[in-house]
């Protein structure tokens, strides 16, 4: 049976007076590949956000091999090495190369020295196709490369589980696929990962798990084959024919 990693529990956000999440639950056991899709709007990207410690929730536990990390006392930065992200707008550091980028975490959140940081920074730079451009600044590259340094960034902490916050909707289109086969190739591998996502045909045919929200509650979830060939929920249906018919 595989190895529970994460489980969400009752977990709710509120900014001020607006509920943003209300009691979510919901399970991620090891290599599974967890797609959350909803309009924009839907609490997605807050749930990410939580599940990352950028945002406190307002109630409910986030259970990390059973230990809740939503308690005040957990040791964020460790945390968020072991359960890394990859966020919209890339989140380089500028003022670094792209090989500086991929070590700064490992020396400064893991200790690791320079010459190993140095030799795990290459490998997942080559992994993700970025390998020639070590010595560029992030201004140097195009969208759909800035984002695969992040990637090979959060790889390189070898993470147990990669968040993606909707990792190509910053990106011009032709540069979408580029990142995606990234992401499939992770997928193949066995890496655990939660991906906030528009692109539909991707969750359908990478996931193994598909959680669908709105308004800051969890409809329906299931395997794609459920969520995308038999939606059960109403909203489920109207949400996903919008998409067929995007298509």
């Amino acid at each position: 049976m595989s190895e529970k990693i994460l489980e969400i529990r009752h977990l709710s956000k509120t900014f001020g007076t607006n509920l943003v999440l209300k009691d979510i639950d919901f399970t991620v056991n090891s290599k599974d590949v967890t797609c959350i899709i909803g309009a924009s709007g839907s609490g997605k990207s807050t749930l990410l956000r939580c599940l990352n410690l950028l945002e406190t929730p307002t109630t409910g536990e986030i259970l990390y091999h059973g230990n809740n990390i939503a308690d005040a006392k957990v040791n964020a930065p460790k945390y968020r090495s072991r359960v890394g992200m990859v966020f919209q707008s890339f989140n380089l550091f500028n003022n670094m190369t792209v090989l500086e980028n991929c070590m700064v975490g490992q020396v400064k959140v893991l200790k690791k020295g320079k010459e190993e940081s140095k030799q795990k920074a290459m490998y997942y730079l080559e992994k993700v196709g970025m390998a020639p451009y070590i010595n560029a600044k992030p201004r140097q590259l195009s969208g759909g490369q800035k984002q695969r340094v992040a990637i090979a960034r959060a790889l390189a902490m070898e993470p147990e589980v990669l968040l993606f916050d909707e990792p190509t909707s910053a990106l011009d289109p032709q540069m979408v696929g580029e990142v995606l086969e990234v992401m499939r190739k992770l997928a193949k591998e066995g890496l655990t990962m939660i991906i906030v996502t528009h692109e539909m045909a991707f969750a359908r045919d990478v996931s193994t798990h598909v959680v669908y929200m709105a308004n800051g509650v969890i409809v329906e979830e299931g395997t794609p084959a459920d969520i995308f060939a038999n939606p059960q929920r109403e909203q489920t249906m109207e949400f996903l024919g919008r998409f067929m018919h995007e298509k």
